[in-house]
C-alpha cells in the first residue's frame, strides 16, 4: 500500500508513476483515492466541528440546569445536534471504509531504472549456461514424462480437472529430491531459516502481499471458512510479523519455505497448456527476505544470485529479465525473472522471479522495525524470490539431459537427493 500523505502532497508526481505501468485501472483507481480523501478529510473537518459545538452545548445545558433556567429549546437544539453528528459519522465510516479499498487497488510505484514499456520490451540482463546440442530431434517433456512414466496427466485431470498433474514414481521421487536439493541450498549455504507455513489463509493475510483486492478471481477460495490456497509461500511467510515491531538489529531476516502454490490463472485459457507448463497446483521453494530500506537495493541483488546459485547447480542455462514497466507485477517496483531454457519446446520458461517491494508490502502488513533504541518505528522493506519453482525446472532438467537413448542425465549437484544420475523407463 502506498504512502496516502505521499500520494496527497504530491499528486501529479505520483500519477506521473503510476502512469509508467500502462494501465488504465491503476489510474482510475488513484484518481478515486484522492476523491476519496478529499471527501473523507471535508467530512472529518465537519464531524470535528460537530464535536466541539456539542460539547460546548453540553457544558451550556448543564450550566443552564443547575442554575434552575429553562433548558427545553437547547435540548432540542441537542438532540437535532446528535442526530445530524450520528449521520455524518456513519458518512465518515463510510467514506475511510471505500478509501481503504481503493487505496489497496493502487499498484506500487516502479523504481526509477524499470525498463519502459510492455512485455515485449523486458530487457536481457545476463545469461548463463550454454543450451545443450543434441545429434538427434529433441523431444518435448510430455513425451519423455509419459515414456518414462514420471507423470500423468489424464489421470489428474480425471481426479481434479486439467492442470493438476499427479507425479508418479521417479517423478515423485524428482519432486521431493528438488525440494530437499533447494531447501538444503538456501539453509546450509545462504543463511535462510526454514518454515513450514500454513496453505491457507485468512483474507488480512492475503491483503497484506498484495493478493487482495486486486486478484480475488486468481485465488481458490472457501467461502465457508473466508480462507484461500496460497498462491505462493511469499503470502504466509512474508505476514509472519505482521503487526509487529522488530528490532534493528534483527534484520535482515531470511526465510526459505517449500509449499504447494494453487493458482487458478484466470484469463489464461488456452496459453501452454500442455504438458506442466502452465498448471493449477505445483510445488515451489520460496525465499523471502525483510530489510532495512537502505539494503533494499544490494538485498535484491542478494535474494536474486541465491535463486540464480539453483539453476546453475542444476546445469540449467537462464537468462534473467529487467521486467519492463508495463509488465512488472503489481506489489512489486522492480522484478527480475529468470527464464530456463528447454530444448524440447525450443524456448524460454520463467523459472522464477525476484522482486523488491520496498515498503509496499510491510504497509499493507504493518511490519515495522526500530531502527535505534527509543526511536520512532518505520517500515521495513521485503523481498522475494521463487527458489525455484518446480514444473519448469522439471521441463528444463527433462528436456535438456535427454539422451538419444530415451534416458535423462540428472546434474550431478542433484543426483545424490534422486538415488541415480539417470532417469530411465521402467522395466
Amino acid at each position: 500500500m502506498l504512502d496516502l500523505r505521499a500520494l496527497r502532497d504530491a499528486p501529479e508526481a505520483a500519477r506521473a508513476a503510476l502512469a509508467r505501468r500502462r494501465d488504465a485501472d491503476a489510474l482510475a483507481q488513484f484518481d478515486r483515492v484522492l476523491e476519496l480523501d478529499a471527501a473523507r478529510r471535508e467530512c472529518l473537518a465537519r464531524v470535528e466541528q460537530l464535536r466541539a459545538e456539542r460539547n460546548e452545548a453540553s457544558r451550556e445545558f448543564g450550566r443552564r440546569k443547575q442554575a434552575g433556567e429553562d433548558v427545553d429549546a437547547l435540548q432540542g437544539e441537542l438532540a437535532e445536534r446528535a442526530g445530524t453528528l450520528k449521520s455524518l459519522e456513519e458518512d465518515l465510516r463510510e467514506f475511510e471504509a471505500l478509501l481503504d479499498v481503493h487505496l489497496a487497488s493502487v499498484p506500487n510505484l516502479l523504481a526509477a531504472d524499470v525498463p519502459e514499456g510492455g512485455p515485449e520490451d523486458n530487457v536481457e540482463v545476463r545469461r548463463w549456461g550454454v543450451a545443450p546440442r543434441f545429434d538427434f530431434a529433441p523431444r518435448p517433456h510430455w513425451e519423455i514424462g509419459e515414456a518414462l512414466g514420471l507423470f500423468d496427466l489424464p489421470r489428474g485431470a480425471r481426479i481434479t480437472g486439467s492442470g493438476f498433474p499427479v507425479f508418479t514414481g521417479q517423478g515423485a521421487r524428482l519432486v521431493r529430491a528438488l525440494a530437499n536439493f533447494m531447501l538444503d541450498l538456501h539453509v546450509r549455504e545462504h543463511g535462510y531459516l526454514e518454515v513450514q507455513p500454513p496453505y491457507l489463509v485468512n483474507a488480512a493475510t492475503a491483503r497484506g502481499t498484495g493478493q487482495l483486492p486486486k486478484f480475488q478471481e486468481d485465488l481458490y477460495h472457501s467461502e465457508r471458512d473466508g480462507l484461500y490456497l496460497v498462491p505462493t509461500a511469499e503470502v504466509p511467510v512474508t505476514n509472519l510479523h505482521a503487526g509487529e515491531i522488530l528490532e534493528a538489529a534483527d534484520l535482515p531476516l531470511a526465510y526459505t519455505a517449500y509449499t504447494p502454490c494453487f493458482r487458478r490463472e484466470a484469463g489464461s485459457h488456452g496459453k501452454d497448456t500442455r504438458g506442466l507448463i502452465r498448471v493449477h497446483q505445483f510445488d515451489k521453494v520460496e525465499l523471502v527476505r525483510l530489510v532495512r530500506p537502505e539494503e533494499s537495493e544490494a538485498e535484491h541483488a542478494r535474494i536474486t544470485a541465491h535463486a540464480e546459485a539453483v539453476l546453475q547447480r542444476l546445469e540449467i542455462p537462464y537468462r534473467v529479465l529487467a521486467l519492463a514497466s508495463g509488465d512488472t507485477g503489481f506489489a512489486s517496483a522492480r522484478t527480475l525473472d529468470l527464464e530456463v531454457w528447454a530444448a524440447g519446446i525450443g524456448g524460454w520458461l520463467e523459472a522464477s522471479s525476484a522482486s523488491t517491494f520496498t515498503d509496499f508490502q510491510a504497509r499493507r502488513a504493518n511490519i515495522r522495525f526500530r531502527p535505534a533504541p527509543g526511536a520512532k518505528p518505520e517500515f521495513v522493506h521485503t523481498l522475494n524470490a521463487s527458489g525455484v519453482a518446480f514444473p519448469r525446472t522439471i521441463i528444463a532438467l527433462l528436456e535438456n539431459g535427454q539422451q538419444a537413448d530415451g534416458s535423462v542425465r540428472l546434474p550431478e549437484a542433484l543426483a545424490p537427493y534422486v538415488g541415480t544420475d539417470r532417469l530411465v523407463a521402467r522395466a
